[in-house]
Formats: structure tokens, C-alpha cells, sequence
């Protein structure tokens, strides 16, 4: 017998930790996962984006416009953040995933982290401020930036088939 030939490569298999983690996000606009994966294809963070422990989602704001304080801007930690905080080792020469290019205070965590490799799906913020000061840090940091184009479209988990 040979082996099966339709399992999924390392990239589309940590994208698809860092996009099913973000299923764990409960805000209404936006949900990101990361995972973080060290140089022997071992997960040694995830996260997601939402509000910091003991802040409750049903007391803080999760709307996108009016006065910054009733926003959730103030308060949302991104998913990036969460996964370097909720990491169970050093991180220095890691891989993040993560679907949304990562803005700049995240690329700060991420440079500082010793992350050196940043994959991520999207860049739809491109013409921001804050990715293209993400993106002068993590040149002048040659922290590594890779465009995932999946080679699956989707990967399904299926509960009923074990």
C-alpha cells in the first residue's frame, strides 16, 4: 500500500491552526488566529485577537466607529500579541502564520521577539500607514515576509469522522 498523497504541506497546516484559532474570536468584523512554529515544525504559540483576561467581551465595546474609548481599539490585544504572549518557549529564529498582514505595534512584538519569519495570507491594509512602517521595520530588522498562496483552498475538520 502507498502512502496517501492528498495530505496537506506545512504551510497550508499552520495557516489552517492560525485560521481555525481565529474561529475562537468573538468579535463581529474581524477574526485573526497566528501560530507560531519553531525551526523542527513544532507549535509553541497560538492566539487570537479579543480583549486582554478579565476584560469581558460582554461589558467592553466591540464597535468599529464613533468616540476611540467606546471602540474596540483601545482595548482588542490582536492575535499576533497573543500568540507571542501565550508562547511556551523562546521564540527567537520562529515562524509566525497569520492571515492578516501584521500591523505595526504587532511587527514590534514580532521583531522583538526573535521571530525571523513572518507568513501570512493577506495584505489588503497594503496602503496603510501602519503596515508600511510594519514592513520598513521587518526589512531593516530581515525578518523574513512570505505571501501564502495556499495550495488547498480549504481544509475541512470533520468531528464525526474518527
Amino acid at each position: 500500500m502507498n502512502k496517501r498523497e492528498d495530505y496537506i504541506d506545512w504551510d497550508d497546516y499552520f495557516m489552517g491552526i492560525a485560521m481555525l484559532s481565529a474561529k475562537r474570536s468573538k468579535d463581529p468584523n474581524t477574526q485573526v488566529g497566528a501560530c507560531i512554529v519553531n525551526e523542527d515544525n513544532r507549535i509553541v504559540g497560538i492566539g487570537y485577537n479579543g480583549f486582554p483576561k478579565g476584560c469581558s467581551d460582554e461589558e467592553f465595546p466591540w464597535d468599529r466607529d464613533g468616540e476611540y474609548l467606546d471602540t474596540k481599539y483601545p482595548y482588542t490585544v490582536h492575535a499576533e500579541i497573543n500568540a507571542i504572549l501565550n508562547s511556551i518557549k523562546a521564540l527567537q529564529g520562529c515562524t509566525l502564520y497569520v492571515a492578516l498582514f501584521p500591523c505595526n505595534e504587532c511587527a514590534k512584538a514580532i521583531i522583538q521577539s526573535g521571530i525571523t519569519k513572518v507568513v501570512y495570507l493577506s495584505d489588503k491594509y497594503a496602503e496603510t500607514d501602519s503596515v508600511k512602517a510594519s514592513k520598513k521595520m521587518f526589512n531593516a530588522a530581515k525578518v523574513e515576509l512570505v505571501h501564502l498562496i495556499p495550495n488547498k483552498k480549504s481544509i475541512e475538520v470533520d468531528f464525526s469522522r474518527v
